[in-house]
């Protein structure tokens, strides 16, 4: 190995260079680590670092080297970012078989412990330094984790990763689901939505070539480089790392002129694995010391019934017969017990895990998921005040809503309302366990707090968060003031205690052996680059409760 240059340490991004940001970064550790290079050059590093799937003595380290031929790299995890005491070190390969990312499980770390680490090419070149810790064991008095979803390129910057980066104060990201969007230019936002400078691929991601080309244009972010950089992630996929509404055979965004629906998935798979440092399991828990179990479940790929459609119920009824026709289907084929998100080894597993993590007396069980478990039924006054010349769509879609909630069903059958007898099984399960269940959802671009229950049983709270970038109801329902659309819905859906559906940003999570506090946090914008918040939320759990603090 030839020896190495001292490293140049770039700004931070977002940051201020003064002495109060100095002082905040040398106290957490951070002061060392410059930003990575963002220059993508013909060749070296080219997408900075990241690591995840943390346990107590490992953690799984990635970077991407360009290179035409495959390219050997050296690894050293130390515990100083001069790397002056080396923990373990070792060796990586990045082959263009897999777009020249290089992945590599650093074992035999301590628990609970900040590390540095980095990537040395055979010609000296030397990557960005990442900084990961591991998972505790023992006693945990606090665990903070910044949990994120839907994140469109095209619809603003990444502020809210910028954001968590900045206040450097997490053990532990969570990405759950939608990291990035797989349409053409033009389709998810339209070309005027489009933020100036942030240039989407031309063609749809149905290839492994096209998915490929939506990571490294994700990748190239700086402020996602930077989130990478600085925390361990634990990610998950919703539907559109492969194609919206993804279920086990086929996605509502695929038609046959795009392909066998298998080769896609695969493709879509292939770069995920690629891209991220993140397991071949489908599905895997952590163990947070005496803390929590956190379960990272799979509901896309694995073993989803395909979505129902209510306008199809809708549209198939007789003149008139609407009402009848939805009643029948809410007491038939939307209760079916065969149908199902996790399937049945991965449901046998949870709950397994969930009643291992309460003789174990953790005081939280924790499902890292990706669609709405809360019931969530619209407002049966939607379409009050929505303006005549509103699109057809729209119309409809508020009508079917409308008459759908009239006869006790919900909206959105992609989520888990439209699994009800997969998410009774869960919940029995839960409490069979006597789980003190939190879940962690993404997928819906809206914020939102339930208390979740079964049969009147207290099952536990989900924190649903907001997304990213990604639009959410502001952006459709433009005739309802956000406030009003809120209480309206808390209104007509009982375990629904609180909710946002305007403002884009983050969930800062903090876990303690008395209570679960989720803080979501509204930045000021997307539409430009900074790290300022329009405002935040506290809600509460306490352990044992299984229901959100008054």
């Amino acid at each position: 190995m030839t020896a190495s240059k001292p490293l140049a340490v770039p700004e931070m991004p977002l940051l201020a260079a003064n002495r109060r940001n100095a002082l905040k970064l040398g106290l957490l550790g951070l002061a060392g680590i410059g930003a990575p290079a963002l220059g993508q050059g013909s060749g070296g590093f080219t997408h900075g670092v990241a690591s995840g799937e943390p346990g107590p003595t490992q953690v799984l380290l990635w970077t991407r080297y360009l290179s035409d031929a495959e390219a050997q790299l050296k690894w050293e995890v130390a515990e100083d970012a001069e790397f002056a005491r080396i923990a373990v070190q070792g060796d990586a390969v990045a082959s263009p078989a897999n777009d020249c990312c290089a992945k590599a499980w650093a074992k035999g770390l301590n628990p609970g412990q900040w590390y540095f680490y980095r990537f040395i090419a055979a010609t000296g070149e030397v990557s960005a330094i990442g900084r990961t810790k591991t998972l505790p064991v023992g006693k945990v008095p606090r665990f903070r984790i910044a949990v994120f979803s839907c994140s469109n390129y095209g619809f603003g910057w990444f502020n809210a990763y910028a954001h968590a980066a900045e206040a450097g104060d997490f053990d532990l990201a969570l990405h759950l689901g939608d990291y990035l969007y797989e349409y053409k230019r033009g389709v998810y936002p339209s070309a005027k939505q489009t933020l100036g400078g942030r240039v989407l691929p031309v063609d749809e991601a149905v290839t492994l070539a096209g998915y490929r080309e939506r990571f490294a244009t994700y990748r190239s972010d700086p402020d996602l480089q930077r989130l990478h950089q600085l925390y361990p992630m634990v990610t998950v996929w919703d539907d559109h790392e492969t194609a919206n509404d993804t279920y086990r055979d086929g996605a509502e965004n695929h038609d046959a002129g795009e392909g066998d629906w298998a080769v896609r998935k695969a493709a879509a798979e292939k770069a995920y694995r690629e891209w991220l440092p993140v397991s071949e399991d489908y599905y895997a828990s952590y163990v947070v010391g005496d803390l929590a179990t956190l379960f990272r479940l799979e509901t896309r790929h694995v073993a989803r019934d395909k979505p129902f459609e209510l306008t199809k119920v809708f549209d198939a009824a007789a003149p008139g017969q609407a009402d009848a026709a939805l009643a029948a289907f809410r007491d038939g084929a939307w209760r079916d017990v065969r149908r199902g998100l996790l399937g049945a080894p991965q449901e046998a597993w949870l709950a397994q895990g969930l009643k291992a993590s309460t003789r174990a007396r953790k005081p939280w069980q924790v499902l890292i998921q990706q669609v709405i478990m809360g019931n969530l039924a619209m407002p049966l006054n939607l379409a009050e005040g929505m303006a005549a010349d509103s699109p057809d769509w729209l119309k409809k879609l508020i009508a079917v809503s409308s008459v759908a909630s009239q006869n006790g069903l919900p909206y959105n059958m992609d989520a888990w309302d439209g699994y009800p007898a997969a998410r009774d099984r869960l919940m029995k399960a839960a409490l069979e366990a006597n789980a003190n269940l939190l879940v962690f959802t993404g997928d819906s671009h809206n914020a939102w707090a339930f208390d979740l229950d079964r049969k009147g049983a207290r099952v536990g709270v989900e924190m649903a968060g907001h997304g990213v970038t990604s639009p959410g109801a502001e952006a459709t329902i433009r005739w309802r003031k956000p406030d009003a659309l809120a209480a309206d819905l808390i209104g007509r859906n009982k375990q629904l205690k609180w909710a946002d559906t305007s403002q884009r940003g983050y969930m800062a999570v903090e876990l303690t052996p008395k209570s679960t506090t989720s803080e979501w946090r509204f930045m000021a914008s997307v539409r430009q680059r900074g790290t300022a918040l329009a405002g935040s939320k506290r809600m509460t759990v306490l352990a044992g409760q299984r229901k959100f603090s008054a």
